[in-house]
């Protein structure tokens, strides 16, 4: 079997892969994530997951490359990982009460063939008050999360409700992607 390579240093996304148990190595490709500011949500995971996994895979041509990214939408904004505390407590504000949807983007580089797929998820929170927001802020975990949220972590306490994959709003839709290998019989 061609080694597999996550084209992530992700913990999230790591502690995901290891669900397959098979081994694999994980290599950050470090990408430009700027935009075009008309690209469909779709269109932007798609986007970022393909130019990480196509970095590695030039690197490492014989191996079966996994690239992924997610984004946090509201209102047609793509919500970015947030800048500092005033641009997280601004996205919390705005999602509280309310619904969002989740997106991750996944690229499959094997064999000098890319695939790609995207998995949506729809969250809704509870109503938060400033307190619970303020709260969430002073720990470390809304500063590295599209969306100014952990799902897995903290953030958890927010939602009132997903539909569609768990796995894909922490990060990788693991199912999926663990489908789509086996249908092309890479695993």
């Amino acid at each position: 079997m061609p080694k597999l390579i996550l084209a992530s240093h992700s913990p999230r996304r790591k502690e995901l892969l290891q669900k397959l148990q098979i081994p694999f190595d994980s290599i950050s490709s470090n990408v430009d994530e700027q935009l075009a500011d008309n690209l469909s949500p779709e269109d932007a995971v798609i986007e970022l997951a393909t130019r990480k996994a196509s970095i590695i895979a030039e690197q490492y041509k014989e191996a079966i490359v996994i690239g992924a990214d997610t984004i946090v939408v509201h209102n047609g904004t793509i919500l970015g990982k947030p800048k500092d505390r005033t641009m997280a407590k601004e996205t919390l504000e705005s999602l509280s009460g309310n619904e969002h949807s989740v997106f991750t983007g996944v690229t499959v580089i094997y064999q000098g063939k890319h695939q790609s797929f995207y998995e949506k998820t729809d969250v809704t929170f509870w109503e938060l008050t400033s307190k619970e927001i303020e709260q969430y802020l002073d720990s470390d975990e809304p500063y590295d999360k599209a969306g100014a949220y952990g799902i897995q972590g903290l953030g958890s306490l927010f939602v009132k409700m997903i539909n569609g994959d768990y796995y894909n709003v922490v990060g990788l839709p693991i199912s999926r992607l663990n489908r789509f290998l086996k249908e092309k019989k890479l695993i």
